[in-house]
């Protein structure tokens, strides 16, 4: 990859100062084990950094062709294939999502009382497709505990077993009542999943092939899937447990370990790994327009639908949004279709341009486009959750501050 910060219209001093803050503030004080920041502005490198370790138990250098675990960062690639089959007139966004899902006619809408009893009312309007893209479906989770309509539904998924799959899940669903009017708030969770489901019925196609057939071999995303093949699994880096006061510890289990096999859950909503070559690869298609060498994936028009703010009056999440979190900051940010969509540096308090759009991963992963700038920016870590420190906030004021033109 060539470096070349003056074509890109960048200082390369000044973009060095990307490596003395996460090298000396975070790699050095072992806050993070190791990462990778790519920077790209008018198709030219202006930066690119591997610091610090992928495995620290094992003393393994980051590699440049690192896999990470890109969690939500799947949300974006999912939203993209679901728009493709937009493309092909094979929905409209304001159709019901009952037109596909037949089962989910009669979804009701649970009110929960004051004594937790939940009353079931008809919803003001049928959820549509949009809505699956935007997370304003009402749709339980199992992310936020306390509510009895998601509590019940993550106990009754618990006992689906380990055998589940985006069919079985839908299925489950529609025993399920909603927690809110379809378009009425912002809820993270189970609606990217759906966004998988719903390219599957609508292709024909499992979810992993339609990926691999018309996003990832179009974009030569050759490291990107739902598992980590044997042979690549020396190149997976470990992932970490922020820990306050000590070293972060080393994770284990399925949320951490589970992309070391194949699963039957193919989720749309973070289910994937990735390299930065690969997502770098992802946002230069975001930054051309929807294209990449001459191989379009996704119309310009589309692309510009998905990432204009589609909240209702065009509020914020910080209007909308209910649960607490998302991957991205609420003040300042819209939704549109599978990106956050950022109303301009006043808004967000923020370095950036009015219309950039974004979002990140558990593991601390992050992306953004400026459109504006011609500027894109990939960062890998993996330090779970993502909001133990302010990464995004702080590459952001490194990047900006770097524009020399």
């Amino acid at each position: 990859m060539k470096i070349e910060p003056d074509a890109a219209g960048m200082r390369a001093d000044r973009l060095e100062r990307i490596t003395e803050h996460f090298g000396t503030n975070y790699v050095d004080t072992g806050k993070i084990v190791g990462c990778q920041i790519t920077v790209v502005r008018g198709g030219h490198t202006a930066y690119q950094r591997s610091l610090g370790l992928m495995d620290r138990e094992h003393g393994v250098a980051m590699a440049d062709d690192a896999i990470f675990r890109i969690y939500s960062m799947t949300k974006p690639i999912a939203s993209v294939a679901l728009m493709q089959l937009y493309e092909r007139g094979m929905f409209q966004l304001l159709d019901p999502v009952h037109r596909y899902i037949p089962a989910w006619r009669t979804l009701q809408v649970g009110e929960v009382q004051d004594d937790g009893s939940v009353n079931l009312v008809k919803p003001r309007r049928p959820m549509n497709m949009r809505d699956v893209l935007m997370h304003t479906t009402g749709l339980p989770g199992a992310l936020f505990p306390g509510n009895p309509i998601d509590d019940a539904f993550a106990t009754a998924r618990a006992a689906l077993g380990g055998g589940q799959t985006l069919e079985s899940v839908t299925a489950l669903l529609a025993e399920h009542p909603l927690k809110f009017h379809p378009g009425t708030h912002w809820n993270y969770g189970l609606s990217t999943d759906i966004v998988g489901r719903l390219v599957e019925i609508l292709s024909g196609l499992p979810f992993d092939e339609y990926l691999r057939r018309e996003v990832f071999e179009p974009l030569g995303m050759v490291d990107t899937g739902f598992f980590v093949p044997e042979a690549s699994l020396p190149r997976l880096a470990a992932c970490y447990q922020h820990s306050p006061g000590t070293a972060p510890r080393l994770m284990d289990g399925p949320f951490a370990n589970g992309f070391m096999r194949r699963r039957p859950y193919l989720s749309g909503a973070g289910g994937l790994v990735s390299t930065t070559r690969d997502y770098v690869a992802f946002c230069q298609m975001l930054a051309n327009g929807g294209q990449l060498d001459g191989r379009r994936v996704l119309g310009r028009k589309t692309l510009e639908l998905m990432t204009v703010n589609h909240l209702p009056g065009g509020a914020s999440l910080q209007d909308l949004a209910i649960g607490g979190f998302g991957e991205a900051g609420f003040e300042g940010v819209g939704f549109g279709l599978g990106f956050a969509v950022g109303l301009g540096p006043a808004a967000t308090a923020m370095a950036g341009s009015r219309g950039d759009f974004y979002w990140g991963g558990a593991a601390s992963t992050a992306f953004w486009v400026d459109p504006d700038e011609d500027l894109y920016v990939v960062f890998m870590t993996q330090l779970f959750p993502s909001v133990a420190y302010p990464f995004r906030a702080q590459l952001r004021a490194l990047v900006y501050q770097a524009i020399d033109d």
